[in-house]
């Protein structure tokens, strides 16, 4: 096997990939890979593309091919795939194919392989985007039932709520008392309001009807006592 093997792999690859191939020397080309990728709901982004580069080595196919993936030029990021970033996690999926072919032709294997990791990635990512919003969704949805069935009551809530009305009862009933004594302590006259004259209540505004300043100590009269001869 050698360079024969390689033209050989790289005819068949054209009949395969007659749009998608496009030679860079005599032992390396790049092939394009449309992905499909599913359409999610506000996805207006267009299908991503990807580009895998094959070097042929002297000893290829007994040794594996060197290999680059990048994105085609002005491509338009994806949502859910950025080659930049996860170039590595898609090398690395390649790297059991490779082993599993040695010392047969293996980039159509490769091909397919990179197409089929590069769109399960994006369905996990998509399924991940789907399942935190259904779960933002289900949130919402259990505070507005909560909202409208109210709060379960269990036996701890129960006995919580009851010691604190009567709490609240307590202080209630406490403050009404409190403020029937003050009002009744304004109405009762003190011993010292007993004792006054009434020169004294009239000019405090206790005195009811009209008050004369001449009888404040005036003394009931007596009549004139006839003394016999």
């Amino acid at each position: 096997m050698g360079r024969e093997d390689q033209i050989e792999e790289r005819e068949v690859l054209d009949s395969i990939f007659p749009d998608e191939i496009t030679d860079i020397s005599e032992t390396s080309y790049r092939v394009t890979i449309a992905l499909d990728a599913l359409e999610y709901e506000g996805d207006e982004t267009e299908q991503p593309v990807i580009c895998l580069e094959v070097s042929y080595p002297e000893d290829y196919p007994d040794v594996g091919p060197n290999l680059t993936i990048s994105s085609p030029p002005n491509a338009v990021k994806h949502a859910r795939l950025d080659v930049q970033e996860d170039r590595d996690l898609l090398m690395e999926s390649l790297q059991p194919t490779i082993e599993e072919n040695l010392g047969m032709p293996m980039i159509f294997t490769l091909v397919s392989a990179l197409k089929e990791s590069a769109e399960q990635l994006m369905i996990e990512r998509a399924d991940a985007i789907q399942a935190e919003k259904d779960q933002v969704a289900a949130e919402r949805e259990e505070e507005e039932n909560r909202k409208f069935h109210g709060t379960p009551v269990t036996v701890e809530s129960f006995l919580e709520w009851s010691a604190k009305f009567k709490k609240e009862q307590e202080e209630e009933e406490l403050r009404a008392r409190e403020e029937k004594e003050s009002e009744d302590k304004k109405k009762k006259p003190t011993k010292e309001e007993k004792k006054l004259t009434g020169r004294q209540l009239w000019e405090r505004g206790l005195a009811k009807g009209d008050y004369d300043e001449e009888d404040d100590d005036a003394l009931p009269p007596v009549e004139k006592l006839k003394v016999a001869a």
